[in-house]
């Protein structure tokens, strides 16, 4: 079996009469796939997303990288099975339709949080598509909650996508904040009481509502301003 096909098997769901049946005895790999994936986030978690690359990773595991290439088919596989990984940690609820907006809240944030655990491991995630089982099993949780809640198929379809490209977005600039901050670039790294001083100090008759409004322009601790997207999304949902 070569790694494409590997690659497919894994996004097979599992046979038990397959398994059920012996198997030829192989000679026992020195890594596995579990273990490329351990030491892949290891990596980003302590150097952040960037840093992965398969050379680094084949360093770290201390192998060459045909023996890496024996389990992964490229660095687009590798990513998915590093976002496959951190949707196994989510937990799903079961579809109510009278918290469904809580529920569909709930699940963002679990992945809100699992990506901030890796900085900028949500670029991973954008234009990938679905085809990890765990993936898809967020994906089908969340149009169960979705559907729950009364959202026609064709928006809770849309609206999935767009909350978890949101989240992954989210994250990807808090990550590349967090970057800039600690490397080279921290001098154009503008904080928010710099940022208020910049705006109240416009030319008021060419920028009237940035220099009144720019206590609300700033404003904002912690998630807020991720609660109040999400809000505004899953609550545009109900009204529709």
């Amino acid at each position: 079996m070569n790694p494409r096909e590997r690659r497919a098997a894994r996004h097979q769901p599992p046979n038990p009469e397959a398994e059920a049946a012996p198997r030829p005895r192989r000679r026992t790999a020195p890594i596995t796939v579990e273990q490329v994936v351990d030491t892949a986030l290891d990596i980003v978690a302590t150097e952040g997303y960037e840093a992965l690359t398969m050379r680094r990773l084949a360093g770290a595991l201390d192998t060459g990288p045909a023996s890496l290439y024996a389990h992964v088919v490229n660095k687009a596989d590798l990513d998915e099975l590093l976002i496959g990984r951190l949707c196994a940690g989510l937990v799903l609820p079961e579809p109510d339709p009278t918290t469904w907006r809580e529920q569909i809240r709930g699940v963002c944030t679990q992945v809100r949080d699992q990506y901030l655990k890796y900085p900028g491991i949500s670029r991973a995630a954008l234009a990938m598509a679905p085809t990890d089982l765990e993936t898809v099993r967020v994906t089908e949780g969340m149009l169960a909650i979705l559907l729950a809640g009364g959202v026609a198929p064709q928006a809770a379809a849309w609206a999935a996508d767009a909350l978890l490209l949101y989240v992954a977005a989210y994250c990807l600039e808090r990550s590349i904040a967090r970057q800039r901050s600690a490397g080279d670039d921290a001098a154009w790294v503008v904080d928010r009481d710099e940022l208020l001083r910049r705006f109240t100090a416009l030319p008021a008759g060419t920028f009237p509502h940035t220099t009144r409004h720019a206590a609300e322009l700033t404003a904002g601790e912690g998630h807020d301003r991720f609660d109040f997207a999400l809000a505004l999304m899953i609550d545009g949902l109900a009204h529709r």
